[in-house]
This record gives C-alpha cells, structure tokens and sequence, in this order.
C-alpha cells in the first residue's frame, strides 16, 4: 500500500487540512481534490471512486469528507482501515467537524497524521498510541520532575531548620543581653530594636508558616532552591516581554493554590493593622444525594506593621448558627474572649508581634447535614440510542454566598469526539486532552442561584463521575467578622484593612 495524501476538503473539493506522504506539489493536490466531489456517482454507496491514475477512499463527515488519495494497486481493506483510523482521530482534536475548527487544529491534526503513516506506508498503531506519541508522554521528563520536587522539599526543610537555629540564636541573645547578631550578610537592621514583645513572636507565630523566618536565613553555599527561584524570575519577565509586545497572556488552568491571596486579589489600601479572614471547605457528596463529609476551616490572621499598634484588642462579631468549634491562640486571653467576644493577649503589656503573620483565631464546622452544603450539584446521566444524554444542574442553598469563577468539571469518555450540547447557562469548555468538561459560571449569588446544563455523548453513567466544582468567594461561610479594631489603652479605635476569602480544598460529587 502507497497512501499519496490524506486530506479534509469540503463538498466543492475545497481542501482545509491536507497532509503529503509522497512528493507532490500543491497545484496537484488541490488539482486531485478539486476533481474529487465530480467523480462521485450520487446513486451508489461506494465509499471510494478512481480515476486513471489514482483511487480516492472517502468517508463523510457531517458536511466535510475526509479523503484519503492511494495508487490503484493498494489494497482496499487497509485503505479502509486506515481511512477509520484517520476518521477517528479528527473528533479527538476538534470539538465540532466545522471548516473554523479544523483549521483552527489543522497543525495538531498533522501531526497526528504523521503518527499513523509514514513516507506513505501505515504505522502499527492505534488511537491510545497516537494520543501519547503526539502529547510526548516522556518518562524520562517524569522522572526529572519527580527528582526536582524532591530537592524543593529539601530546600524548604533546610530552610526551616536553619530557620530554628537562627530563632534559637536571637532568642539566646536576647536573654544574655547582647546585640543581636546579623546572619547571611545583610546587618542587623532587620533585628535590632527588639521590643519586649518579641518574646511572645517565638511562640504566636504557627511554626509550619516559613513567613517567621526573615530574608537572612538563606544558606551561604549554592542553593538549588535558589535556582528555581531565579529561573520564576526568568519567566516573568519573558512574559512581561510579551505583554509589552501585545500578546495575550492567558493565566494557567491548573489546580487552584489553597491560599486565598492566589484565589482572590490583594486589597489595594491595606493599614498598619491588616486582618485576613480565610475559610477553605472540603465536601464529597454521593451522585443519588447523601452528604458524606463537609468539613470548612477557617482562620482569622492578624499582621500589625507599626509598633505604635502592637498592644491592640480585636472585636469579633460571631453570627454562625451552624454549630462551629472555636479555638484561640494559647497566647490570647480565653476568658475575655469567651465573655465579651475580644481578642486580645494574656498579657495587655506585651504586643503583638510585628511584621509577622499571626493565626489568632480559628474555627472548624464538620457536618453530614445536606442542608448546610453551599452549592448542590445534581448530574442525571441516562442512556440513548447514541450513548448518553447528561442533566446537570447547580442550586445556591446559602444564597449569603456569591461565589465566583466557578468552574464544574465533568468527565468525560475518550475517543468518542465532543459533546453536543443543548441548553446552557453560562460558557463551556471541552478538554479533550483531560477527557473534561467544564461549565464555567462567572457569578452565582441569589439572584443567579440556579442553572443547567444538556448535552449528549457517547459513554456509560459511570463515565461522567466524580464531578468536581471549584470556586472563590469574598464572602465567608461562617458568619464570622472583626468588627472593630481598639487599643489597649483608652479603647481608642485602630485603623484597619481587611480581606476576605472563602475558597475550594476539594468538592466532589461521587
């Protein structure tokens, strides 16, 4: 067998994709495929027609052929085959069989071209094989990734020892009353004036949190975490580049960071005294209703920047009914908060520490109520002659919420092309490298509390399960505020900025 080319044209002959294995020129191939549509014989089913000199085996896609030029001495069963294979392929790249969206994937669509022949004869190999050759699945680049992960890991857990022995320095400083010394070259600017606060800072402070580890601690020898780093540096500034040259950046789509300052942006104004307010939730739910488990953490963190308000108290506003468990810090005074709602420390003579990010407050709600899920997702996949129609629908029980940037992926079968899609609210998205859907919702809040989604493919129930939802929010689950920020003395109010988040962990509908 000799396969000359490979082509997708339209009924005029007009070719859109066409992929040479032999060496033609283009007047020729367009020439070849111009005549093809006139030698088809409307009344017979044949799926391929010759001329003098060549054979074409065809078979239609929607309103598009996909054409496949051979010599006459080929074998017609192989062309067949192959003319499956190539026909197969197209769905896997394109999400509609449309002129735009084959051009649109015309280079991907010849590369997997490439894959099954090769200078005009056919490759041993089947659909799972060209998807992995064309994604360059590399085991050797696994390995690497594998290989820097662990020496990031290693860099962080030399950073926090090295850390603890230069906490443990300053501390035994401090209480021999010598000056404190400076580590890694920079002086002691950042470590003199300690304040007789600073001794509440050893134990406040979380000691997983890196942040109480100052610029300084960084290894003297070459470090591999300083590596990476530098090479971050590199690429924001390639993208920078970019950006001033009017490209496009689209951020990544990739797993959504558990910290709110990746979910949401920064305030703009933030005071001396800044507050942030963050709730993460984990919730798996079963496909016929039940909650499993709902679990929402939250945490109240309190950064002070000016030493004139380190010695301040926090008021806090507790609206939940949901039946939370509080916790303070050791270091905050349980008593006064447990009477009056204040958060302050055991000691009003001390401050709080500067500079540093303290967990002064949080909660945990861990629940197997439905009625307390934020956002339920109801998913009805019932078999069609086809394969599968799929309902999926979203309701705002907790309609305090506005959550946006939402993001409901749905799995879906490989190798069977796109899926149709019927009424929809909001946008979506098909990955066909993942094998996902994704109902993408800009906004829900009460006035957009409920929405759907149809569409139809090929696939059994099981195939579109577990379905995922991610999301951000400005606007916490518990109902738990610091209303009012005073100091120690005279109860004078303190300036302050805050930010709320409550964000994803892990949704999953089962």
């Amino acid at each position: 067998m000799v396969l000359l080319a490979a082509a997708v044209c339209t009924k005029a002959g007009k070719a859109i994709v066409s992929r040479q294995f032999v060496e033609m020129t283009r007047t020729r191939i367009e020439g070849l495929l111009a005549a093809f549509p006139k030698l088809m014989n409307t009344g017979k089913q044949h799926t391929f027609v010759e001329t003098e000199s060549v054979r074409y085996v065809y078979q239609p896609l929607e309103k598009l052929y996909m054409v496949l030029i051979t010599t006459k001495n080929s074998n017609i069963l192989e062309d067949l085959e192959t003319l499956r294979l190539f026909s197969r392929v197209i769905p896997e790249y394109c999400r509609v069989l449309e002129e735009s969206e084959i051009s649109e994937h015309c280079f991907d669509l010849i590369f997997a071209f490439d894959e099954i022949v090769a200078l005009g004869y056919r490759e041993n190999v089947n659909l799972a094989q060209i998807r992995t050759f064309t994604e360059m699945d590399s085991h050797e680049e696994k390995v690497f990734r594998a290989v820097r992960e662990t020496q990031e890991r290693e860099a962080k857990a030399e950073m926090r020892r090295k850390a603890k022995e230069l906490q443990q320095a300053r501390r035994d400083a401090e209480r021999s009353g010598k000056k404190v010394p400076a580590f890694g070259g920079f002086g002691s600017a950042g470590m003199t004036s300690v304040s007789s606060g600073s001794i509440i800072t050893d134990t406040i402070v979380e000691p997983e949190k890196p942040k109480i580890a100052p610029a300084p601690v960084r290894p003297s020898g070459p470090s591999k975490a300083l590596k990476l780093g530098a090479r971050g540096k590199e690429v924001d500034n390639f993208v920078d580049k970019l950006k001033s040259e009017g490209e496009t950046i689209m951020p990544a789509s990739g797993k959504r960071g558990s910290d709110a300052s990746k979910a949401l942006p920064p305030p703009v104004n933030v005071e001396s005294v800044h507050l942030r307010v963050e709730e993460k939730i984990t919730l798996t739910c079963g496909r016929d209703g039940g909650l499993q488990n709902m679990e929402v953490l939250g945490m109240v963190t309190l950064r002070v920047t000016d030493d004139k308000n380190g010695r301040i108290r926090l008021m806090i506003s507790n609206n939940d009914s949901k039946g939370l468990q509080l916790q303070t810090h050791p270091n905050v005074d349980k008593k006064l908060f447990t009477s009056e709602s204040v958060i302050g420390l055991k000691n009003p003579e001390k401050s709080f520490p500067l500079n540093n990010d303290v967990g002064v407050l949080k909660w945990r709600l861990q629940t197997t109520d439905e009625s307390l899920i934020p956002l339920t997702i109801n998913c009805w996949p019932s078999e069609s002659g086809n394969g599968c129609d799929v309902n999926i629908e979203y309701e705002l029980q907790e309609e305090s919420l506005e959550l946006n940037d939402v993001v409901i992926s749905i799995p879906v079968p490989s190798g069977v092309g796109g899926p149709v899609i019927g009424d929809l609210d909001g946008e979506y998205k098909h990955d066909s490298r993942r094998n996902v859907l994704e109902w993408c919702l800009p906004v829900i809040d009460a006035n957009n509390k409920t929405g759907s989604l149809e569409f139809s493919i090929a696939g059994q129930p099981n195939d579109f399960f577990p379905v995922s939802v991610s999301f951000v929010s400005k606007r916490n689950y518990c109902d738990i505020q610091v209303t009012k920020v005073t100091h120690v003395d005279g109860d004078n109010p303190v300036r302050f900025s805050s930010e709320t988040s409550f964000v994803v962990d892990k949704y999953e509908i089962l």
